[in-house]
């Protein structure tokens, strides 16, 4: 079975497109991927701090190549801080801690559809302009039903509801969109090649994904970078790709990817 055969389905994780990148990546191995019980996956990805995530989260930026591990540490941490200082200015503002809540003082309309309107493209929530978010109750369901094992709640430090989870994030999408001439992440810009005379600067898409995650910590009051669950979610579809792309986290932050007893 090939990596194209485990992400036939997947297309998206939770906040970013994981095929390609797991593709590419195991066609350079001699073996498969080995699959884990979720478990062993939460565990391990719940004890990275959160900076050791630069790695895996630039290697899902296009530019991914212009920028050397120091860099990637350095801009990964003032997203998080912008991530941070944002969550922390919208409770303040709006007077509340619950993304449910904050939603609707925002006025965002959102929507629980069963999946999206591609069915070979599976996602778990988006946010779409101007105001509308959708959370696809298909992967949420799945993702409760792991859930139902008290060993993995305790992996994850404490029960905690999924649907809150991806709402705060495309909360963060939006706040992002309505403060775009004064946020970080809409502001930040590398140089990149041009004639000369002329400037050729470009956004780093990476940059509100890692701020949007330390957002939704933030206000959900979580005790993991969600980035754990890109594969805690991936694994009610497909245990084997979620055990892939824990092997891909754990190399990428410098850790040894454990192996079932």
């Amino acid at each position: 079975m090939t990596m194209r055969d485990y992400m036939k389905s997947i297309k998206e994780g939770l906040f970013g497109s994981q095929e390609q990148q797991m593709r590419n990546r195991y066609r350079q191995k001699e073996t498969p991927p080995v699959e884990r019980p979720i478990t062993m996956i939460v565990e391990d990805l719940c004890a990275f701090e959160d900076i050791e995530w630069a790695k895996y989260a630039f290697s899902r930026e296009p530019l991914n190549a212009k920028f050397d591990d120091t860099a990637k540490i350095e801009l990964t941490a003032k997203a998080i801080e912008c991530g941070v200082q944002t969550a922390k200015d919208c409770m303040e503002k709006y007077g509340c801690d619950n993304p449910e809540d904050l939603a609707g003082k925002l006025g965002l309309k959102v929507d629980f559809p069963e999946m999206p309107q591609n069915a070979a493209r599976v996602i778990f929530a988006e946010f779409r302009e101007p105001n509308q978010v959708f959370i696809y109750l298909d992967g949420v369901r799945k993702g409760n039903q792991l859930l139902l094992d008290p060993n993995l709640k305790e992996a994850f430090g404490g029960a905690f509801h999924i649907t809150s989870i991806l709402l705060a994030h495309e909360i963060f999408h939006y706040v992002e969109r309505q403060q775009k001439k004064d946020i970080w992440t809409q502001n930040y810009r590398i140089d990149l090649w041009a004639p000369p005379l002329l400037k050729n600067r470009s956004k780093v898409i990476i940059l509100s994904e890692i701020a949007a995650m330390a957002f939704t910590k933030t206000l959900a009051q979580m005790n993991f970078f969600p980035f754990v669950l890109d594969a805690f979610m991936v694994y009610g579809y497909s245990p084997l790709a979620a055990s892939a792309l824990y092997e891909e986290m754990m190399e990428l932050s410098g850790k040894t990817p454990r192996l079932p007893e």
